[in-house]
């Protein structure tokens, strides 16, 4: 997924900071990726929320229907859902097989 695809945000939006890993063994799947990406968030951010998500190899995004098209399309709705919700983390595993967006939780 190039950065094209992934449409930085307007003025008077949080800048969103991007970490791609590239695990040395290749993640085997959705939920060893979420172990990472969760691992890194709260490196980060500390507590935290998952705002969204994609899968490549099921080509799932989360929420579910946010990309408001038929058929073969690009899934980008995940991506203007986080954006759209302060989402301030982009964690990018094995060049877009598997993206999440986190927000701090803030109290």
């Amino acid at each position: 997924m190039s950065e094209e695809s992934c449409p930085l945000p307007s003025p008077g939006r949080p800048d969103v900071a991007t970490i791609s890993l590239h695990p040395a063994t290749r993640v085997a799947d959705y939920q060893e990726a979420m172990k990472l990406a969760k691992a890194e968030a709260e490196q980060r951010l500390g507590e935290y929320m998952l705002m969204s998500w994609y899968d490549r190899d099921r080509d799932y995004e989360s929420p579910p229907n946010t990309t408001e098209c038929a058929g073969d399309c690009e899934k980008n709705g995940y991506i203007l859902y986080a954006l759209h919700h302060g989402a301030t983390l982009k964690v990018d595993i094995e060049e877009g097989r598997f993206i999440f967006y986190f927000t701090p939780v803030e109290w």
